[in-house]
């Protein structure tokens, strides 16, 4: 009977003993989704208590006071069942620091109380009394698993509520029993065949709700790696459509921004090819009318070589700016080429009537290149020409001056126009804006961008006349 019974418990320690190894093991796996501490403690319990039973069995002969190794045991299937409880509990909420003082409280009174009833009491009394505990924990876990299917209808969660109310029952049927049980147990020889078999099917019932504990566990893991792949999968979905969107955005853009930029270079351009076409017409009248004198044949010319000579440069200088070949640098006379713009723009200057005054330091040299130079005093006299000439303010003033300043060299073209409105100062020298409706703001983009390639700054202030007003400050030493 004995070694029947320690055979029992022995192979159920060995079943949950393998099944512990294996939760151990995928534990330190650090799995997403981790098993609850208070299970596994649990469980190592539940080991240890049927290895404690199956072998303290074997030499026990008076069940009426058995070893002390039986106190230790049924502390440990206590605790297992408290644990369980608890784990159970976690499933809904988190475990309060208060609860767990209580459970672990309850362990060492619950040891304190079965080592009195040992030594002091009989076998019915203990079993009574083991069973009542056991009936309450039972009752707990089938509270905590009917809150936890409410919001999750697990198979695994309700077989384990099933188990819990078998357990319930058969420690319901293990009280009534040793309460009608006619005679006192006091060797184990002398234990009722069905107290056996209700005993072991408690211990069976708890290996299958320790197993199916794994395998909700398992549930979850499966639906947490199920989402997991849903998620990537919808990530890597979106990313493709991020690409797609950025390169459809990245295609647009370079259409517009090309189109745009071939607008503002044909609208840098159209200035000297209009004045040429306006030049051309005017030999053709005079040729027509044979009225071409000697003089109006040299300035018509000198003109016409001036806009060429101008549209030139504009395109030699975007060339160099729009590509990655080296640039010469040189030392240029600021004076000589400032003039030589003047002879350029004059025709338009005296066509418009308006007057240009130059207040330059005859000494004024630049370290730079020559038609990049040239390329911003063309767009921002061209500027201030195009401003002055929309107005009917009378004199139409434009000013430049050239000097040294303890900061390098200072150079400032002033007009007095109405000035630039609020609204477009913030973005004047940004590329494809500006305040005209034409030239789509090529211009001031690309005096900034030469001013920053000859490590100098540009900007923009309100002229003492009213006007616009913009300066720039070059090193003595060009970086290029």
């Amino acid at each position: 009977m004995k070694l029947l019974i320690s055979l029992y418990f022995l192979i159920l320690a060995i079943v949950q003993g393998g099944l512990l190894g294996g939760i151990v093991y995928y534990h330190l796996a650090k799995l997403s989704v981790r098993a609850g501490q208070y299970w596994i403690s649990s469980l190592f319990c539940s080991v240890s208590a049927l290895f404690a039973f199956g072998i303290g069995i074997l030499w026990v002969s008076d069940v009426t006071h058995p070893d002390f190794n039986f106190t230790v045991a049924n502390t440990l299937f206590y605790s297992a069942a408290v644990l369980q409880a608890l784990f159970f509990s976690s499933l809904n909420k988190t475990v309060s620091k208060k609860l767990f003082i209580a459970v672990v409280a309850s362990i060492i009174v619950f040891f304190v109380v079965i080592e009195v009833m040992r030594i002091m009491s009989v076998y019915e009394s203990r079993t009574i009394f083991l069973a009542c505990i056991m009936a309450l924990l039972f009752l707990w876990q089938i509270i905590e698993l009917k809150i936890k299917r409410k919001g999750n209808p697990s198979i695994a969660l309700r077989l384990l509520q099933y188990l819990s109310i078998i357990g319930l029952a058969l420690d319901i049927y293990h009280i009534v029993f040793l309460f009608l049980l006619p005679t006192t147990i006091t060797h184990i020889s002398e234990v009722p065949q069905e107290l056996i078999l209700i005993t072991v099917g408690q211990m069976v019932a708890n290996t299958l709700a320790y197993i199916f504990i794994v395998a909700n566990w398992a549930e979850r893991i499966s639906i947490d790696n199920y989402r997991k792949i849903l998620e990537n999968t919808e990530i890597r979905t979106l990313l493709e459509e991020r690409e797609l969107l950025i390169g459809s955005l990245l295609k647009a853009n370079k259409t517009s921004a090309t189109g745009a930029l071939s607008a503002s270079i044909a609208h840098e351009l159209n200035q000297p090819l209009a004045a040429t076409s306006l030049n051309i017409q005017l030999l053709q009248k005079k040729l027509a009318k044979g009225d071409l004198g000697p003089s109006i044949q040299s300035e018509v010319y000198a003109t016409l070589l001036s806009d060429n000579e101008r549209a030139a440069s504009i395109i030699r200088s975007l060339k160099g700016i729009f590509s990655d070949q080296a640039v010469s640098v040189e030392s240029v006379s600021f004076p000589n080429l400032l003039n030589s713009i003047v002879t350029i723009l004059n025709p338009e200057l005296k066509s418009k009537e308006i007057q240009l005054n130059l207040d330059i330091d005859p000494e004024l040299s630049i370290r730079g290149n020559r038609d990049e130079l040239r390329q911003i005093l063309l767009n921002l006299l061209g500027n201030a020409i195009q401003a002055l000439s929309e107005i009917n303010t009378s004199p139409k003033i434009i000013s430049v001056k050239g000097r040294y300043t303890f900061e390098g060299i200072e150079i400032a073209v002033a007009d007095n126009g109405i000035g630039i409105p609020d609204l477009f100062q913030e973005v004047l020298f940004e590329l494809l804006t500006g305040s005209k409706t034409k030239g789509m703001g090529l211009g001031l983009w690309l005096c900034k961008h030469i001013v920053t390639r000859h490590g100098g700054r540009i900007f923009y202030r309100k002229a003492k006349e009213g006007g616009a007003e913009f300066v720039i400050i070059l090193p003595l030493i060009s970086p290029l």
